[in-house]
């Protein structure tokens, strides 16, 4: 038994260490974005985000790819590939003097690090079903939550220390450890019996199954709402806390602050799920985000930005309900997925990050002067996402039909 407990602890471990890849790619780099721009002679701020936006682009395209040949060829090569193309891509990061070619530096580290992404979840779903897959996939993002708690402040150390090219540096020798531990230590959770022959055809013939499991496609919807209010937070908060509240300083303790206030929230969620359920959470967690945007805005309608004590307090409620929403709403997608978890993984994935990044784009060019903007964006993906919620649900149907 206590070998048992010690395995699965190595995995819950390893799959947030893969995932932590991505976490790192993305968040040790905000401090440096201003850096990056004068680097690269950028004359408009508004275009820096694309720095952040551009990699979840990548991660929704890679997801596509990766995830059905995981299905065929196992998840470890898959992996071993994903990683090679981290490699070029961070090569390219580091010694291009265009904007142009790092954004394609950043999109195809995108793509390649939806192969650990895609595939943490396939192997938890390869391993695990029902509420106790909500519990270890919430164990897992909270361990990988831990990453953005200290990766601002990382970045900001070593584009300091040394320069901005070290963040891509460390990132890159990160990973080369990690896939080196997954290497020794992770057996193929692929079974045979869910192998499927490589051929083209797969592509599409698990993409049709993956469209007839309502539930599935409606709580990748859901996911994409929800990512893409959160997106819109992640590559605007540099800017929101460093040129509106004038906090340069202090950036990377409140990031790591908020991401905190996520970190609690799924471990809350791997301790609640078993007892409540993943549905029953999802819907108290989503009418509290609603609630907590309207009266944000309700507050600061007239767009005068609140004191920076009251906007974290907002930030670590708004975060805290997310908190309970990223883990559930993907184990709930994946739930009945487990002939084709692997395309059901990429599909999950590409389907949500591809929606997400338009209404981040979209929600981010109007956070310029103030944050209400970024709350309406909260409002009316919440919104949207619980009519969807309710579409889903027998239950949510009657409230539909009172309604």
């Amino acid at each position: 038994m206590e070998k048992q407990k010690r395995s699965q602890f190595e995995f819950v471990v390893l799959m947030a260490a893969l995932m932590s890849i991505v976490a790192l790619s993305i968040d040790a780099v905000l401090p440096a974005l201003p850096l990056i721009g004068n680097h690269l002679s950028v004359s408009e701020p508004l275009e820096l985000p694309k720095l952040i936006t551009s990699i979840f682009l990548g991660l929704g395209i890679g997801q596509l790819i990766f995830g059905p040949l995981s299905d065929s060829f196992g998840r470890k090569p898959v992996v071993y590939v994903g990683f090679i193309l981290f490699v070029i891509a961070s090569i390219i990061c580091i010694t291009t003097k265009n904007f142009e070619m790092m954004l394609f530096g950043r999109l195809l580290q995108g793509v390649a690090l939806a192969s650990p992404r895609t595939m943490c979840i396939a192997m938890v779903r390869d391993s695990y079903e029902g509420d106790y897959m909500a519990k270890i996939l919430s164990i897992v993002v909270m361990v990988f939550i831990l990453v953005p708690v200290i990766a601002p402040t990382l970045g900001q150390f070593l584009m300091r220390r040394y320069n901005w090219e070290s963040i891509f540096t460390f990132n890159l020798v990160f990973g080369i450890l990690v896939v080196i531990w997954y290497w020794l230590r992770q057996p193929e959770t692929l079974k045979d019996k869910y192998r499927i022959p490589y051929r083209l055809t797969i592509f599409k013939t698990g993409t049709i199954q993956f469209f007839k499991i309502r539930s599935a496609v409606i709580y990748t919807l859901l996911s994409g709402f929800i990512t893409g209010s959160f997106m819109v937070y992640l590559s605007t908060s540099q800017r929101i806390f460093e040129e509106q509240y004038n906090l340069v300083e202090e950036f990377p303790l409140i990031f790591a602050s908020l991401a905190i206030s996520i970190g609690l929230a799924t471990f809350l969620n791997s301790q609640l799920v078993m007892r409540f359920g993943m549905k029953n959470i999802v819907h108290t967690a989503m009418i509290s985000f609603i609630v907590i945007s309207l009266i944000f805005i309700i507050l600061f309608n007239s767009g005068n930005n609140p004191s920076i004590e009251i906007l974290i307090s907002f930030f670590a409620l708004q975060f805290f309900t997310i908190g309970f929403l990223f883990g559930n709403l993907r184990a709930l997608a994946m739930e009945p997925m487990g002939h084709i978890a692997g395309i059901g993984s990429a599909l999950n994935g590409f389907i949500s990050t591809v929606m997400a990044v338009p209404i981040a784009d979209y929600i981010g060019n109007y956070v310029v002067g103030s944050v209400t903007p970024l709350f309406t964006g909260f409002l009316v993906c919440g919104i949207i996402s619980l009519l969807l919620f309710y579409f889903n649900s027998s239950k949510g149907k009657k409230v539909l039909n009172q309604i």
